[in-house]
Formats: structure tokens, sequence, C-alpha cells
């Protein structure tokens, strides 16, 4: 940790000062954004309820050195450039924001560089953080596969391959949409029990699954697979993933190959990325596998991964229906997990995924699955939450939810806490399930 992570550092931007916030000065994420129809979007960070455009810093020579190349990368429309450089860069200019926006700084005392280089959060568009080459999707929580392997194969539950290997599978980075964006239902073929053949329509089963994202930085040749020491340098944030899911099309194809048509209509991301080096004070010691469990091979085992690899980051599921909205009800809170109960770690997703020479590169993103904890009420999804639906969830205008309707909102949120230290967050990651347009299947 460094001075960065200093609890009592206040900024001169009076909302990063309000407890709870979720983008206090200790934190600084990064985000695509443009204020103006007519300039190109560019990179800044949520403080308070601004943001501050970083490239107009640099601009304004508001920035040394050391800070020059980060700050270059910022003034491209996505994250990618930025993320290459390397943790010594994002470090710098982390470490020069932070001494910016602190009380005392030079801008706090300039009122004309304050409004150039702020933009109010509400009149800004937000867009997806980086430009996704690919995506990878893992199953790091063992609660959540427990469940819903019960719901599909009652009889085998956790399949072998589980507690040896960091399960993912190929996602589709074309479909990646930002948070906000409606998401349409899917058509697909599904299986019901009362009938010999598999029809073609709309889902009616869609669910979501709250996840964090990793977006890779620093790239790794062909051919050269990364350390478990070096993972964490290869990773440059987190964010929050919606990975929307239809499980009635889910269950009739994901065997033998896994997801394909249940996944690929959607995926949420938030617009704002944490920096692994501010999620440092919240930092957690793994909890011990059960004697039992077999020992993580050694490319997936590492002492300072062992001592430091968890996160204590809370994720929360809120929903709203059309009616709760139309009535003037707030979301409800659906469920909370953390992910200090996942099975694998970041570190070990990372070199698990390049283990067999796989190049990942600026940008990509890998999704931790689902997050589900031990507790009732825990649940990452509705699956979980709603045992298959055979257990329905009251909403305060007397709906029931199994799985989603049409003009529902799913809102994701995260946040860290922990004694003596400030709560960061990294914002929402919203979409509203909507209907799908006509269409006459010609199969």
């Amino acid at each position: 940790m460094n001075e960065t992570h200093d609890p009592a550092l206040r900024s001169w931007v009076e909302s990063a000062n309000v407890p709870g916030n979720d983008f206090p000065i200790q934190n600084l994420p990064f985000g695509v954004f443009r204020c103006d129809v007519g300039r190109p979007p560019r990179v800044g960070v949520a403080i308070g309820e601004m943001v501050l455009d970083v490239s107009g810093c640099r601009s304004a020579g508001l920035l040394d050195r050391e800070a020059i190349p980060a700050a270059e990368a910022c003034g491209e429309p996505s994250l990618n450039a930025l993320m290459a450089l390397g943790a010594e860069h994002w470090s710098a200019l982390r470490r020069q924001l932070s001494d910016l926006l602190r009380v005392g700084s030079t801008a706090a005392r300039d009122a004309a560089r304050k409004a150039e280089l702020l933009t109010r959060r509400s009149d800004a568009e937000l867009f997806l953080p980086a430009h996704v080459g690919d995506y990878t999707d893992f199953y790091a929580s063992i609660h959540h596969a427990r469940r819903v392997g019960s719901l599909f194969r009652p009889d085998n539950p956790l399949l072998p391959n589980y507690k040896w290997v960091p399960i993912g599978y190929h996602g589709r980075a074309s479909s990646i949409v930002p948070s906000g964006s409606p998401v349409v239902r899917p058509r697909g073929q599904t299986k019901p029990e009362d009938t010999s053949e598999p029809p073609f329509g709309l889902s009616q089963r869609v669910d979501y699954e709250c996840e964090v994202g990793l977006f890779v930085g620093r790239s790794n040749e062909l051919g050269n697979p990364i350390p478990i020491g070096e993972a964490e340098d290869h990773i440059f944030g987190i964010c929050l993933v919606n990975d929307w899911s239809a499980r009635d099309i889910q269950a009739w194809e994901y065997q033998p190959l896994g997801p394909f048509l249940a996944k690929s209509f959607a995926t949420s991301v938030s617009p704002w990325v944490v920096t692994l080096e501010a999620l440092e004070p919240y930092r957690l010691a793994l909890p011990a596998r059960p004697a039992d469990d077999p020992r993580p091979l050694p490319y997936l085992s590492d002492s300072r991964d062992r001592e430091r690899g968890g996160v204590n980051l809370n994720v929360e599921v809120w929903l709203s229906s059309a009616r709760m909205r139309e009535t003037e009800l707030g979301p409800i809170r659906l469920s909370r997990g953390n992910t200090s109960d996942l099975y694998w770690t970041f570190a070990q997703m990372i070199a698990h995924h390049s283990s067999n020479g796989c190049n990942l590169q600026p940008g990509d993103l890998l999704a931790t699955g689902t997050v589900s904890g031990p507790a009732e009420g825990s649940g990452g999804c509705l699956i979980e939450l709603t045992r298959g639906g055979t257990n329905p969830i009251p909403l305060p205008t007397d709906e029931v939810r199994t799985f989603l309707q049409d003009g529902d909102e799913v809102i994701l949120r995260g946040y860290c806490d922990a004694p003596g230290r400030v709560r960061i967050g990294l914002g929402d990651c919203r979409g509203v399930l909507v209907g799908a347009p006509d269409f006459e299947s010609k199969v």
C-alpha cells in the first residue's frame, strides 16, 4: 500500500468526501466518457459525483513527467492503450491524480481549471471501458456450481474436475454491452419434458448472473504462460459483469460442449474499472480448503496468493419491475455475496488461462462466474434463489418472480469495506430485459 490509500485523505471535490459514496479519493477508477456529442470519447476518472478528464490534466500541465505516458494513453477512446503500459505506469498516474485531487493541491486553488477538467457524471455519456477482443467466463464459485449442478445433475452436481481446474468457457465478445443497454429476450431451442421434439421460441427462463470481471492489462506472448506469482501484474482492474442467461435454452444445449446461445445474447459490463492497486487495503488470506480437497497443482499455487489472494468485495443484486417503477417503488435487494467465497482466485484464473501458452491481450475480459456464498440469500442468480423456479420471490407490488419478466431491471452493485478503511465501490451495472421483436422462423 502507499499514500493513495490513506483513509485520512480528503478531496477538494466535495461529493467525494460524502460517507458511503462509491468514488472517494482512495478509489479513482478509470472509465471512458464524453460530455459533448461532437467530441470523441476519452478516458476519465470518477471522483465523487464528477468525472476528471485525465488527458485534459496533461494538456493543462498538471502532471509530472513520470505520469505523461499514461496520461497520453488516456486521450484514446478506450482504456486499452493505458492497460497495455503496465503496473509501473498505472501506479505513477494514480499517485499524481491523487495528489491533484486532494485538498491543498494546485487545482484546488484554481477555479477555472476545476471547471475545465470536471464533468458531472450525470451529464456524461459512459461507454464500455475497453475494446474487448476476447471474453472468458469462469465458474469460480463452488457454492454456485453445487446448487446449479444439483438442478441439472441431481446425482452428480459437482463434476470431478471442479476442484482440480478453474473451469471456464470462451464467451462472445461482440455481445458485451455497456451498463444501461436494453437486453432483448432471446430465442432458441428448448426441450420441455412433455415434448418429443424441441420447439424453437422465446426463452421463458431468462436469468441474470452477478459476476466480477477482470480486465487484462499487460499481455503475454503466445506460447509463454504467465506464472502464478506474476499473474496479478497482468490484471489492470475489476468491474461488475451481468452474464445474462437463458436457463431453458442452456439446459438443452449445454452438453457436450457447454454454454452457447443461452449466454451469447448479451453480457452487461459496468463503466468504471477499479484498479487492482485500489483494492490493496481489502485483500484477504484464502480460507483453508477442506482437508479432503486436493491441493492446487504447483502452477496454481503461490504463497503470496494464499496470503493475499482473496478480496473482501461485497456484490449485491437489486431488482425493479416495470410495475414497481410505475408506482414509484424503489428496487429491492435480492441477494448479497462476497468474492472471498470464491474457490479460485483472480491469479489462479489468469495463470490457468495462459498455462497452455494462450496469449492474453490488453482489454481482454475474464469473469469470475456467478459470485455465490454458502448462506441463504447469497446466491448470485435466480435459478439458485428460486431453486430452479420452485420457490418464487415476492415483490412489493404483489408480483412474484421465478425468472425475469419483460420490463424487469437488474442492478448489480459492488463495494469494499474494512475496519479503519474508506469504503470504495464499483458503481452500478444495469440492464432492462425487453420483449423481442417479431420473428418468423423459417426452420
